[in-house]
């Protein structure tokens, strides 16, 4: 483990959030080794590394889906032991996974889309909230959602996550594919949201517009915690970045 490295040291009930010593398989190929951190409430955490450093499987572990599955370790979210639960109850309980796919809906209208979300309860954003947030969903809340331009895809799921009542909100590369003046503005939606109290942990290949975006980052390499600290001094760590972030 690099000198850097910080491991986490507050315990369950003291963080906001909390991961400790998580270690995550798929199948027999061990992925996620021993990873701890926190995230204070209201937050944005950068969860870097390289291509295979483990970075997407810890938020799908965070998120209890059933692949990877979780050998060891603890993860809270208010007081709430998340490593107890399956997907639907870490959900029901304020965990939404925004995935790289987006995974929006076929057939079903912006609107119909974010709706979904809100069959089952707690709700969270009303929709006119979600429109102020992103007023091209509200031009286009009667178009297919699929038919939406890559960045518009991305709000429509960032806005269907918040139309649940969440505490945290995983997003993974969510500037994939996108324009640099569309990853700018879901910058700016994302530093609304965290106005709000919301607490984020992002992955995201684009190190550099994460870092300056995040409080905090956490930085993994072949599924290791390497560091932990505040984001600015990431950028400021050349050496840091040239080792495990290659840039």
């Amino acid at each position: 483990m690099n000198a850097s490295a910080v491991s986490a040291s507050t315990g369950a009930g003291k963080a906001y959030f909390s991961c400790q010593g998580i270690h995550a398989y798929y199948g027999e190929s061990y992925i996620v080794q021993g990873v701890s951190f926190d995230v204070p409430e209201g937050e944005i955490l950068a969860l870097l590394g390289r291509n295979g450093a483990g970075k997407s499987s810890t938020l799908r572990t965070i998120a209890r889906l059933d692949d990877p599955f979780l050998q060891l370790g603890d993860i809270w979210l208010a007081g709430e032991p998340l490593h107890r639960m399956k997907s639907h109850e870490a959900a029901v309980h304020g965990v939404a996974l925004v995935p790289e796919d987006r995974r929006i809906i076929p057939g079903l209208t912006v609107e119909e889309n974010i709706k979904l979300a809100q069959i089952v309860e707690p709700k969270g954003w009303s929709l006119s909230r979600i429109y102020e947030l992103f007023p091209r969903l509200g031009e286009r809340r009667k178009q297919e959602g699929i038919t939406l331009s890559g960045g518009e895809q991305q709000m429509l799921a960032i806005g269907r996550a918040l139309a649940r009542d969440i505490k945290l909100l995983l997003l993974d590369e969510p500037y994939e594919g996108l324009a640099p003046v569309v990853v700018q503005e879901i910058e700016k939606t994302l530093q609304i949201i965290r106005s709000e109290g919301m607490t984020t942990i992002i992955v995201e290949q684009n190190a550099v517009a994460a870092l300056k975006l995040a409080d905090k980052a956490v930085i993994l390499d072949t599924g290791e915690l390497v560091y932990q600290g505040n984001a600015s001094e990431v950028l400021e760590n050349e050496q840091l970045r040239h080792d495990y972030l290659a840039i």
